[in-house]
């Protein structure tokens, strides 16, 4: 499986590499974003893959290094949009593991999470807003998607992801699960080109320091695909591209496609300092993130 990384260094800027086993990272040469990359496939005509692996500068990273945030490169999200956010559009699916009555809508279920300013990347954190009632992790696996010149939508990949969200919310009130859901989010480190999602299997995990010792406070086995979801990709797809604002050219879209356990259905409630680990088979390193709580602010609206 073709397995890429986008990372940022203080000296060196942005660049995108390829992922070789645990150990090493191949820095590639011509475009310094997996976006750029993604287009120029569209525009020639070329797998995606085939033209990454033509493409290696001859630079190799300590991959472990820099996964442990050790040295002066960061990671950003697995795929963005570099220049707009606004054109980076993050939703996810509702009920993706089945309907809680027992049956499934029609069509599947989707919701907003934001826009590219909500994505953060592994090592980042997620962030509980002073007016929410709450915070919990969602593992997951996103589908990331880049509308061509001709509208057509195309799959770039899946990667790893904590789709973050207020479950207190709406569960004291059904009507607040669109302002529950409109939180920043993760995905990464990596982004898997040939993955497919059929059965996949991976684990979650909280963990906390207690008496200066870092452990896990909570885990749990976990499972995706279509063989454990309520619908197929290919649905999926369907009806999320039948929205004609979602087939703007150039457009990156983010969607999460459904987690089926959460720490929080098990009582446990996400405090400062506490990091989430997600890992799912095939798809590289975990994607780590610790949960920071941001203090209470205004945002006053003012009149022209």
């Amino acid at each position: 499986m073709t397995r890429l990384v986008q990372i940022i260094h203080p000296d060196y800027g942005r660049r995108v590499a390829l992922v070789n086993g645990d150990d090493e990272l191949h820095l590639l040469s011509t475009f310094r974003t997996a976006y750029a990359f993604a287009t120029a496939a569209i525009e020639t005509g070329q797998k995606l893959r085939d033209l990454l692996s033509t493409d290696l500068s001859g630079i190799v990273l300590d991959y472990r290094e820099v996964y442990a945030l050790r040295s002066g490169w960061r990671f950003l999200p697995s795929f963005d949009h570099p220049d707009h956010t606004a054109c980076c559009l993050v939703s996810g699916c509702a009920n993706a593991h089945g309907a809680a009555n027992g049956t499934s809508p029609a069509a599947p279920p989707w919701f907003t999470k934001g826009n590219g300013m909500h994505l953060r990347a592994h090592g980042e954190p997620l962030t509980i807003p002073a007016f929410a009632c709450g915070g919990a992790e969602e593992a997951e696996l996103a589908a990331i998607y880049l509308i061509g010149p001709d509208g057509v939508p195309r799959r770039v990949g899946l990667t790893p992801g904590n789709e973050f969200a207020d479950p207190v919310m709406p569960q004291q009130d059904a009507r607040l699960l669109s302002r529950a859901k409109l939180r920043n989010c993760a995905i990464g480190p990596e982004l898997a080109l040939d993955a497919e999602f059929q059965d996949v299997a991976g684990s979650v995990a909280i963990e906390r320091a207690i008496d200066g010792i870092r452990a896990p406070v909570w885990s749990k086995e976990i499972r995706t695909g279509e063989k454990h979801t309520a619908f197929r990709l290919e649905q999926i797809e369907q009806h999320h591209f039948e929205f004609e604002p979602h087939r703007i050219p150039g457009d990156v879209h983010v969607h999460f496609l459904g987690g089926s356990v959460s720490s929080y259905g098990d009582g446990v409630i996400l405090d400062e300092g506490d990091e989430v680990v997600i890992q799912w088979e095939g798809f590289g390193q975990p994607l780590r993130n610790p949960i920071e709580k941001e203090p209470p602010a205004t945002h006053p609206v003012e009149s022209l």
